[in-house]
């Protein structure tokens, strides 16, 4: 392992004055990226091959040679790598995606969404979290690398980077937002060579949060599946004068009851690192509380108490989401006229799966969920895609832990599940572990996740200055 202390991290090379300049060109780079609405959906989509060709344009005046893809259209992807001696084994992937989802200034926004104001120490802006922030940050690490051969005298498009052993690449994909077939789906069926790498991060991980008084820094070490299925119930048609109780309407509302009761809560390896290292960082009180919520025997209520006790109703969310497989009934679609009982009734289910469950899995307890109701209706699969999980017993693993630590020494990093997708569900299917890492240490109150495709997104300009100089450490000590 490479000596992690703080004198000795390769940010440390640089003087005050250099990383100055250097958040300053980030917030450039971040407020740029947000003034592109790379919206998708909706269709046609928003401009993702003009932030391609934006990225591109800015590579090539710091001598590299990116290459933009376009698969589809206007769905654009940029690539480059910066070569190593080859004597460190397979590429780092920097993964990223540069698609938004859509923000309505009449949605309540307070700026523009694709102004990236600066007021009160953020940027705000669609994307500021998701994930534009972390493609600036990743551009940035690039750059650096970059000028260090430049200041060389080397060509940094075709040169090994003096001082790395693997190879370093950049891939940042449009079409995450729905499902990656224009974008890390489609790398992989037709261009692999951009993806395969020994290892890569992604977004969403590292991000601090404060809990009974301390920092924790959770790195996605792995991301539920998804399911996505649509329930046809079958009723009988007939005059909304004479009720009867096999309109489908009805049907289908007692069959979103069942379903939206919480599941069984299952603790899987991740979940149990994760809080367990929580109950060991934590005061007693809250370690009590920790307890009560890992307890395989416990009590479902007092587990459910100790949760609401424990942290805001937003962590306590995320954590009851990755303590089970979940299941949200989300589109409703039934009648076609206010006096004609609905003979059929579409519901459409979104399904989130922890590590080990199946799509035969999820169906077989949609169909005990419905019980009675299971043989009125017809189950349709619209997307299927397994849980991932990338091992904790790696170098890069500890080498993220490491530098989190010698970055915020009171910070304690843990492995975590991101209760959502990423592309690097793509990425596994390449035998690719992915790691959520996109490194920022937010202020105390700070509700992160609820920026996340959320009103008023937005990143601050402190949890950027001290993000970069963390990815750069962590990037050159897997590297060097």
């Amino acid at each position: 392992m490479p000596d992690l202390s703080p004198d000795a991290l390769a940010s440390a090379r640089l003087d005050g004055a250099t990383w100055a300049t250097l958040h300053d060109e980030l917030v450039t780079v971040l407020r740029d990226l947000i003034r592109i609405p790379s919206i998708n959906p909706p269709n046609p989509p928003g401009p993702e091959l003009d932030v391609a060709l934006h990225l591109a344009d800015l590579f090539r005046r710091e001598g590299l040679a990116p290459e933009v893809i376009e698969p589809v259209p206007g769905r654009g992807t940029i690539t480059l790598r910066l070569k190593g001696d080859g004597t460190g084994g397979d590429p780092f992937l920097l993964f990223t995606h540069l698609d938004v989802v859509p923000a309505n200034v009449a949605d309540g926004w307070t700026h523009d969404p694709f102004a990236a104001d600066i007021a009160d120490g953020y940027i705000w802006g669609r994307g500021a979290v998701d994930m534009k922030a972390m493609v600036a940050m990743s551009t940035l690490v690039v750059v650096i690398l970059a000028r260090r051969a430049r200041a060389a005298g080397l060509d940094p498009a075709t040169d090994p980077i003096p001082g790395l052993r693997r190879d370093l690449m950049f891939t940042c994909s449009a079409d995450e937002e729905t499902g990656g077939g224009a974008g890390a789906d489609w790398l992989v069926i037709h261009r692999p060579d951009t993806l395969q790498a020994g290892a890569a991060v992604n977004e969403a991980g590292a991000v601090s949060i404060e809990l009974a008084g301390r920092r924790f820094y959770p790195i996605q070490v792995a991301e539920k599946g998804l399911e996505q299925l649509r329930i046809l119930v079958h009723g009988t048609w007939g005059h909304g004068s004479m009720p009867r109780d096999d309109n489908a309407a009805v049907r289908a509302a007692t069959v979103v009851t069942r379903l939206a009761t919480p599941g069984e809560p299952r603790l899987t390896a991740p979940m149990r690192a994760f809080l367990d290292g929580i109950a060991a960082a934590v005061p007693p009180d809250a370690a009590r509380l920790v307890t009560a919520i890992t307890s395989a025997d416990g009590d479902p209520k007092r587990a459910e108490a100790a949760l609401a006790s424990l942290c805001d109703p937003m962590y306590a969310r995320a954590i009851r989401a990755l303590l089970r497989d979940s299941i949200s009934p989300d589109v409703i679609h039934a009648g076609v006229k206010v006096n004609i009982i609905p003979g059929e009734a579409v519901l459409e289910v979104d399904c989130r799966t922890l590590p080990g469950t199946t799509h035969d899995d999820v169906i077989e307890e949609i169909r005990a969920r419905m019980g009675d109701l299971a043989e009125h209706c017809e189950i349709e699969t619209i997307f299927s895609a397994p849980a991932v999980e990338a091992p904790t017993d790696t170098e890069l693993f500890r080498l993220m832990c490491d530098v989190v630590r010698a970055h915020d020494p009171e910070g304690i990093p843990l492995p975590v599940i991101a209760p959502f997708s990423t592309d690097a569900k793509s990425a596994a299917r390449l035998g690719v572990p992915t790691y959520g890492f996109s490194p920022l240490r937010l202020e105390p109150g700070e509700r992160f996740l609820e920026r996340f495709h959320g009103v008023d997104e937005r990143v601050g300009l402190d949890a950027l200055r001290w993000g970069l100089p963390v990815l750069y450490d962590v990037t050159c000590a897997y590297c060097e």
